[in-house]
């Protein structure tokens, strides 16, 4: 699975930012935040969830803690967007190349406008998908702010 293009783009993505971060392949798939939590024994609130939106035609990812949802009306409101949704998954993929579920918050075929989750910021280390459902890795908030060039906001 360390050889999947998804993952490839996503490790490549983090040393070309300069972040020296440790892929890790779990056994199984984990499309939720709560069994990525339980498969690493970690707070579901220290998984980074990455919820690509539709704004207005745009996509828009969203990296928010798992112990939470978005807010849509606040992020609308936040960036001045007229129509938010929960992009489909064909919208996901072809802007990220990736598959709901494993959606990395970097390795996209272009940059992906980019909000991260504040409440991020409380846990020492984060984790978050690496392009396919069965791989993660480990990322303080400040690194995955850094790298993903994101912006900070409360988004629940």
């Amino acid at each position: 699975m360390l050889n999947h293009p998804n993952v490839i783009a996503v490790r490549d993505a983090l040393e070309n930012a300069g972040a020296t971060v440790e892929i890790t392949i779990l056994s199984e798939a984990v499309h939720t935040a709560a069994l990525a939590a339980a498969a690493l024994n970690i707070e579901v609130g220290q998984i980074a969830n990455s919820l690509i939106f539709d704004a207005d035609g745009e996509p828009l990812l969203v990296l928010t803690s798992g112990a939470h949802r978005v807010d849509t009306t606040r992020v609308a409101t936040l960036l001045d967007i007229t129509k938010l949704r929960r992009a489909t998954p064909e919208f996901v993929r072809l802007h990220t190349g990736q598959a709901i579920g494993g959606v990395a918050p970097l390795g996209h075929p272009k940059p992906v406008r980019t909000l991260i989750d504040v409440d991020l910021e409380q846990y020492s280390e984060v984790w978050a998908a690496a392009g396919v459902p069965q791989s993660i890795f480990p990322i303080t908030y400040a690194e995955l702010v850094r790298v993903t060039a994101g912006t900070p906001a409360t988004v629940a």
